[in-house]
């Protein structure tokens, strides 16, 4: 893949993820793929994690018997999601552009394609999912919409100290372009120095109907859109909508 298409914004926040985020992802993640998508696999099923970060849902796929192979942007993500699920196949590219022969049995993505930042891009992730699945292949995802945007972002602040390094993040949100910004400040103990790094990640949010139609658009049939607390049952998910769909038989 092009440099220019590595995501070197997130490497910083590779470890502040693996450490303090991705557990709780991954938590909150399981239930709906329990009770949404893993019910249509048989065992051992191949599946796809989009934009798997440190690894932590591709290891609990792992554990239940399916092959995983996983893809991020990121190598210092992927750099923990080898050593978290050692079982995986990993891949470094950009989901808005990668290709993979139609193998999958399904396709999960958990708490990333608000980083997908136009709709255009995300018609190209989607076109990129589809053909990468087996006809009556299943795709599950789930996106933050507008209402948990404007209710827990403006303000929001999270942080923690360790004893070699500390973070503190900001989030904001401008319902006005409808994106969502994280200000991240990191500080690295090197050789009894303290180092500061800082970096910005952007999320764009969509409204259902936006994200439906587009799904419809590139061929999946079957969305259904369920919302995480009153549907599932999951408080404060990852991602407030999970979407599920399918690739359709070719008549």
């Amino acid at each position: 893949m092009s440099s220019t298409t590595l995501f070197t914004s997130y490497d910083p926040f590779a470890r502040i993820y693996n450490e303090s985020w991705a557990p709780d992802v991954c938590q909150k993640a399981l239930p709906p793929l329990e009770k949404l998508l893993l019910p249509h696999l048989l065992e051992g099923a191949k599946i796809l994690d989009l934009c798997c970060g440190s690894g932590q849902v591709t290891q609990q796929l792992l554990k239940k018997g399916y092959q995983v192979t996983g893809i991020d942007g990121s190598e210092e993500m992927l750099s923990y999601a080898r050593i978290n699920a050692s079982g995986g196949k990993f891949i470094l590219d950009d989901a808005r552009f990668f290709k993979l022969p139609a193998t999958f049995d399904a396709v999960v993505s958990m708490g990333a394609l608000n980083y997908v930042m136009t709709l255009e891009e995300l018609a190209g992730v989607f076109r990129n999912v589809y053909a990468a699945l087996l006809e009556n292949g299943w795709f599950l995802f789930n996106m933050f919409l507008e209402e948990e945007y404007q209710s827990g972002w403006n303000g929001g602040m999270s942080g923690d100290v360790k004893d070699d390094y500390a973070w503190a993040v900001q989030q904001s949100y401008n319902p006005e372009n409808k994106i969502g910004k994280l200000n991240i400040t990191i500080f690295y103990l090197v050789e009894g120095t303290w180092q500061r790094k800082d970096t910005t990640l952007l999320e764009k949010c969509y409204s259902s109907a936006e994200v439906q139609s587009v799904l419809e658009s590139v061929g999946f049939t079957e969305v259904c859109v369920y919302d995480a607390e009153r549907d599932l049952g999951v408080k404060r998910a990852a991602g407030n909508a999970y979407f599920v769909c399918r690739k359709p038989l070719t008549r």
